[in-house]
């Protein structure tokens, strides 16, 4: 790259509806926490003159400015979309928070991208998160190339951080990772760090001074020529081989020198093939200076080098009953096929919904159908509604610039959809179509909450409904066994930001109360009880009497009721009425209150009266007869068992089985899978792991992955079941 002017004009930078597939790319932004993302998209947008040299927009905000809540914590917590304009192509630059517990904004970036930037920074080098991600993009031949930024740090080496990277990423091809620009080192400091002040271009072989703040192309001296010599070589070889073009690999080792337009398009098809990852160097802009260094050169790589939509699969596409759609890729005169990536609340305009378009085109005020089905585990609703949308807009800072339409490969936000939620697919009315959703990670941790005051309970409810119909990876539990309203959430940052939007959002004050597990009882041995309720009290009495035994019976039984009454003792029509007084009862306990499962309970005898016994009666003697059969009884407590799977990588494999054995946890069998990393196979208890989304994370250093399942219950350990029922005693 290399060959475009140096400067580009301050109005290239404003957000406008592009007209072609052609000339729009759509980038995210993936790294860790503290790589730069942010800064790196602010001093790209000022390059391509979007914002002033301040780094500020024309309200006076910045470019990222979208949530105070970011502004609070400092750092990105959700998706956001900024718009610039380079040499005639729109670039939709998606920065995505770098922190685990947003995950699910990361895999939205990802689906409404064609292609990723990896930003990593000198100074940390390069973490198990981020390797982890590489690999979801690698497994979807997503398109990717490496920024390296932070290189003022004191022991900066742009050289070494591209090896560290041709490791954790090249596999077993190296020369899948190679730079296309070499750093240009200024004089040594105090400190014996030479800060980088300039590129030289591989490709090109011109040199790229930013010394002075502003872009100036100059020619390389002798004493580079050599360095540029061996670099370019490798370069040019690995670009060709990842390419697979075999007719210019030929005429490459024939001795032929390959002019600069084929390099730039054979790079470009080995971008675009996800073989070939490009590495550059970036840096935000010096206070006055108008360029940072390498984001022109970054800019021309995503303009020139970087797939367009045309390149970007179409996800699959059904009709409303299933039916498999064949859908042509950005084809803008094709059906409407649209995508809510991530939907957010403003508190002037209200619900704004960010839209990927994959076929067809979108307008202001048209009437479309949306779609939204699978996500009903996680308090989302199944739906399939008409609805018309508000207007069209591009995000730039606090502002919304309107749209003309959206095409087709492009994305846009759109207003006053109100059953829209993230995910939902948008179609025409007359054609619904309904898209293949993307992975969306399992929310592990549970945050029980309580409303504040009467105040806040009024409006509880619609705060936690808007709240997880913006997030996907949120889902909402109204548990019926604990009474508990629980919040999952992906980690402690996540449920911190849940809280915090539904206080300065929606109004609601919410206190956070100890999660509890549900809770099971079952008897130990077999046992019997006798029920008698009889009442006299003027009028008709009450007169009912029955005696019962009580079984344990294998987990997962369930209550059992069995009718063994002879000569009737017991009424036939009083029989049913026994049963449901037991059931009532067992489903409220006999001990410490938790529901009583897996026993027989037979009817063996009992009383009637010809006037006074009742349904009502015998309904209160079969509950009395299955507490006293309890109070004779051993009952054990039972506690929910889950079955867990942990991907960890080999380094941590001990201390994660150790880990799960101090939580009474029985490790079933590991297993070898790629990447250097084991599946761990275990039953824990579920009392045991409701913070092990946190606690795993700090374990394995943010590189363990884990999955949770229900296996059963079983009896709790006497020692802890004693301090359950203590608690519970001194909370009654």
């Amino acid at each position: 790259m290399g060959d475009k002017a140096n400067a580009h004009p301050g109005a290239a930078g404003r957000a406008t509806a592009a007209d072609h597939p052609a000339s729009v790319r759509n980038v995210v932004l993936v790294g860790h926490s503290g790589s730069g993302k942010t800064t790196l998209v602010e001093a790209l947008a000022l390059t391509a003159g979007a914002v002033n040299r301040a780094g500020r927009v024309e309200d006076g905000g910045t470019v990222s400015d979208y949530d105070e809540i970011e502004h609070r914590q400092h750092r990105s917590v959700q998706l956001s979309l900024v718009p610039v304009e380079w040499d005639g192509y729109k670039i939709n630059l998606l920065d995505t928070p770098g922190y685990a517990d947003f995950v699910g904004e990361l895999r939205a970036g990802l689906r409404a991208a064609d292609a990723a930037l990896f930003v990593v920074s000198a100074s940390d080098g390069v973490d198990g998160s981020t390797r982890m991600v590489w690999e979801e993009c690698a497994a979807v031949g997503m398109p990717r190339a490496i920024v390296v930024t932070h290189l003022e740090a004191a022991r900066a080496d742009f050289e070494e951080m591209t090896r560290i990277c041709a490791e954790a990423f090249g596999g077993d091809d190296p020369d899948a990772v190679l730079p296309l620009y070499l750093p240009l080192h200024g004089p040594q400091g105090p400190d014996g760090h030479a800060p980088v002040t300039g590129l030289t271009g591989l490709l090109s072989q011109k040199l790229f001074d930013y010394s002075s703040g502003e872009r100036k192309e100059a020619e390389p001296g002798e004493d580079l020529l050599p360095g540029i010599e061996e670099a370019r070589n490798r370069l040019i070889e690995g670009i060709i081989s990842e390419s697979e073009d075999e007719t210019l690999m030929d005429r490459y080792l024939g001795g032929e020198e390959i002019d600069f337009k084929t390099l730039v398009e054979d790079l470009e098809r080995a971008v675009a093939r996800g073989a070939f990852h490009p590495v550059l160097a970036a840096a935000p802009a010096a206070d006055g200076a108008r360029q940072g260094l390498g984001t022109v050169e970054l800019l021309e790589l995503v303009t020139g080098g970087f797939p367009t939509p045309f390149e970007h699969p179409t996800p699959g596409v059904t009709t409303i009953d299933g039916k498999p759609r064949e859908i042509k890729a950005c084809d803008t005169e094709g059906p409407l096929v649209a995508e809510v990536v991530k939907t957010a609340s403003d508190p002037y305009v209200g619900r704004i919904s960010l839209v990927r378009v994959f076929s067809g085109t979108l307008r202001p005020d048209a009437t479309v159908h949306v779609s939204g089905h699978g996500l009903a585990d996680r308090g989302h609703e199944d739906h399939d509604v008409d609805e018309r949308i508000g207007a069209l807009s591009a995000p730039f800072g606090k502002q919304q610039r309107s749209l003309t339409h959206c095409i087709a490969g492009d994305l846009a936000c759109v207003a006053k959809l109100s059953r829209a939620e993230t995910g939902d697919t948008l179609s025409a009315k007359d054609d619904p179509l309904l898209m293949e959703p993307w992975e969306m990670p399992d929310p592990l941790l549970p945050l029980a909450i309580q409303a504040h005051s009467k105040a806040d309970e009024d409006k509880l409810s619609q705060g936690l409904s808007r709240l997880v119909a913006e997030d996907p990876t949120m889902r909402l539990e109204q548990n019926q066994d604990t009474h508990q309203v629980v919040l999952w959430c992906l980690g402690e940052a996540h449920a911190d930001v849940a809280l915090e939007r539904l206080r300065s959002r929606y109004g609601v004050q919410v206190d956070v109360v100890p999660h509890r597990v549900a809770l099971r009882e079952t008897f130990a041995y077999k046992s019997t009880g006798r029920g008698r309720h009889v009442k006299q009290s003027g009028g008709h009495g009450q007169f009912a009497i029955c005696e019962i035994e009580v079984e344990p019976l294998p987990g997962g039984s369930g209550i059992e009721f069995v009718d063994k009454v002879v000569g009737g003792a017991v009424p036939r029509q009083f029989i049913p009425s026994v049963e449901k007084g037991v059931r009532a009862q067992a489903a409220k306990g006999v001990a410490s209150g938790h529901q009583l499962i897996d026993v027989r309970v037979t009817l063996l005898d009992g009383k009637a009266h010809s006037v006074d016994s009742s349904d009502a009666a015998f309904q209160t003697a079969g509950a009395l007869a299955l507490r006293e059969a309890a109070a004779d009884a051993r009952i054990h407590l039972l506690e929910p068992v889950a079955e867990v799977s942990v991907l960890v990588g080999d380094d941590y494999v001990g201390a994660v089985m150790s880990d799960l054995s101090g939580r009474r946890g029985r490790v079933l069998g590991t297993e070898q899978t790629n990447g250097g990393r084991t599946l761990i196979k275990a039953e824990v208890p579920e009392i045991e792991i409701g913070r092990y989304a946190v606690d795993l994370r700090s374990l394995s250093h943010g590189t363990a992955r884990f999955s949770r399942s229900y296996a059963r219950h079983e009896p709790m350990p006497p020692q802890i079941a004693e301090r359950i029922r203590e608690e519970a005693r001194v909370a009654s």
